[in-house]
């Protein structure tokens, strides 16, 4: 045991020394003149690696040596931005998932829904989907382990392995008595990048781009080819909201499919002269006059940004949305010992106006300990081609600002009950339907029937204010004119939310079919349902077809002129 334990030491001692190396790889030929900076480092080094042996050898308890060199690693990163990180190899299908866009699994998406780890999605061709496992099945087991009390990242860690391995899992479907189980094979998922392409309207074609894995470029420029062989595209709407980014190249090779060949995509700068590099467009585009908008939200960031800075400051495409993430910084992959990774903020990145989008500052913070952020007024102005006014940091703001719908109160809590969603698994099972052409009042009137049998109620915006105001009456000693006032207007307001199914009927008709559309064609009937109601690509398609309007806002009238 004594033996095991020296060796589990001395494997701790060699990652660190690892990681030493690679602070030094980054480091050493930026400070080989600065003897100083190094004396501090191997200094600060030699500290670290006697505190870690002292506590491990005599600590008054047991302590485990991975999870305290863990912990060690976390506090020293903790300190920079959060995009610096330490990847055990436990972790590493991450890398490969972020990388190559593949991991080996069986083929579902999963979530918490209505309080449990549910099956969201189904994807097509992989075992999951062979075997029979539904959207809306909950995972009971997995490998014979149960995991009921888990979280969902350790339910996936679950049914990733090695592709060509069995794992056994049993769930849990509505309408059925007892748990379906079923033998799945993992296998390697190749995870999409453009998720959904088609025509919203003709001649107006769209693409939703989910993430920048290696493949994202190629599989742009296939979904392009596929809508010029079916139609006349005269204009296109690349969807980047909720793409959280991914690899710089991938980002490049996307932006290389709109813009001329030469043009300057973006450039990064770090701390060593030999960072600094610029990435230009090395291809004739796919599309170089086709109106172009992008659609980007809060959760549009990293590569995201790129492109659709790139595009803005080239004039090539008008944004449309909500202002994007602001994450302005390049990470660099270094490989350590054991199998782990490091994960290391190398560079900021800059779009061909010469703007950071980086909103927040993780070098610096206030007196309370919160990151800094420059305020919109000191943000610095810069020019797009066309001489168009755009703006350092912050993320990329939109040339028209469209925020989404407020679907309401009685929408929202029907979403956090997972009412939609557990409705759509009913009616599917019930119906054993293949197809739906639009949610008929029929439908309308079963699903009223199901928040009956759920006893669904929910607390209207009016409601909550009128209690509010009844406390302060009572705690004011008003007198007994205003109770019957506020007692008359909870009757009203109680009468007004009794028919509240009516008056939120266009979004509960929306919701439902994009959730029951899931259900019959997985995610890509769910991302075509949801665009017949989507405020932002009817803004982005109303734009694309008013030509003028497009012009007017691109500036390309007073830059002819």
């Amino acid at each position: 045991m004594h033996e095991a334990v020296r060796g589990q030491r001395a494997r701790q001692i060699v990652t660190i020394a690892g990681i030493a190396g690679a602070i030094l790889l980054f480091t050493g030929f930026m400070a080989a003149s600065d003897a100083d900076f190094l004396l501090k480092i191997n200094r600060s080094i030699d500290i670290f690696g006697r505190v870690y042996k002292e506590v491990t050898a005599n600590y008054v308890d047991d302590i485990d040596p991975e999870k305290f060199m863990q912990a060690g690693v976390d506090g020293m990163l903790g300190t920079l931005d959060p995009y610096t990180v330490y990847i055990d190899k436990e972790n590493g299908d991450e890398v490969d998932l972020l990388t190559n866009g593949k991991y080996g699994g069986v083929g579902v998406t999963i979530g918490i829904r209505d309080g449990a780890v549910r099956v969201i999605s189904v994807m097509d061709g992989y075992s999951a989907q062979r075997q029979g496992i539904l959207p809306g099945d909950r995972f009971l087991t997995i490998g014979g382990v149960n995991v009921n009390n888990m979280k969902p990242d350790e339910i996936r860690n679950l049914t990733r392995g090695d592709p060509g391995s069995e794992v056994k899992v049993s769930v849990e479907r509505e309408g059925e008595a007892h748990p379906l189980d079923f033998v799945l094979i993992r296998e390697e998922i190749q995870v999409k990048n453009v998720t959904y392409s088609g025509f919203v309207e003709d001649g107006i074609g769209y693409i939703r781009l989910e993430r920048f894995s290696r493949r994202a470029g190629d599989e742009v420029r296939q979904a392009i080819r596929e809508m010029k062989l079916n139609g006349n595209l005269r204009g296109i709407i690349l969807d980047l909201r909720g793409n959280p980014g991914g690899l710089l190249d991938a980002a490049v090779d996307v932006t290389s499919k709109f813009v001329a060949r030469g043009s300057l995509v973006v450039s990064t700068k770090g701390r060593r002269t030999e960072g600094e590099k610029k990435y230009v467009s090395t291809e004739e585009p796919m599309l170089s006059t086709t109106p172009l908008v992008v659609l980007t939200d809060r959760n549009s960031a990293s590569a995201s940004e790129i492109v659709a800075g790139s595009l803005q400051d080239l004039d090539r495409g008008l944004i449309v949305g909500t202002r994007s993430f602001g994450k302005g910084l390049v990470q660099t992959i270094v490989p350590l010992n054991y199998g782990s990774q490091l994960k290391i903020t190398t560079a900021r990145y800059y779009i061909p106006s010469g703007r950071s989008i980086q909103e927040i500052d993780y070098m610096h913070r206030d007196r309370n300990g919160v990151f800094l952020v420059t305020p919109d007024s000191l943000r610095r102005e810069f020019k797009t081609i066309h001489g168009r006014k755009v703006f350092e940091l912050g993320g990329i703001t939109p040339d028209s600002a469209v925020e989404l719908e407020d679907l309401g109160p009685m929408v929202r809590e029907l979403h956090r009950k997972s009412l939609f969603f557990k409705f759509a698994n009913h009616y599917v099972n019930e119906h054993k339907t293949d197809s739906i052409l639009t949610v008929t009042p029929v439908v309308l009137a079963e699903f009223k029937k199901y928040l009956d049998k759920e006893k669904f109620d929910f607390q209207e915006e009016s409601e909550k204010r009128v209690k509010e105001l009844e406390v302060i009456a009572d705690k004011s000693h008003y007198g007994k004119d205003v109770s019957a006032e506020l007692t008359a207007l909870t009757a009203a307001l109680g009468r007004e939310k009794s028919r509240s199914f009516e008056r939120y009927e266009d979004h509960i008709t929306s919701e439902l079919y994009v959730e029951i559309m899931a259900r019959l064609k997985n995610e890509h009937g769910r991302i075509e349902a949801s665009l017949k109601s989507d405020r932002q690509v009817l803004t982005a398609v109303g734009l694309l077809k008013d030509t003028r309007e497009f012009a007017r806002r691109m500036g390309m009238a007073e830059h002819s002129q």
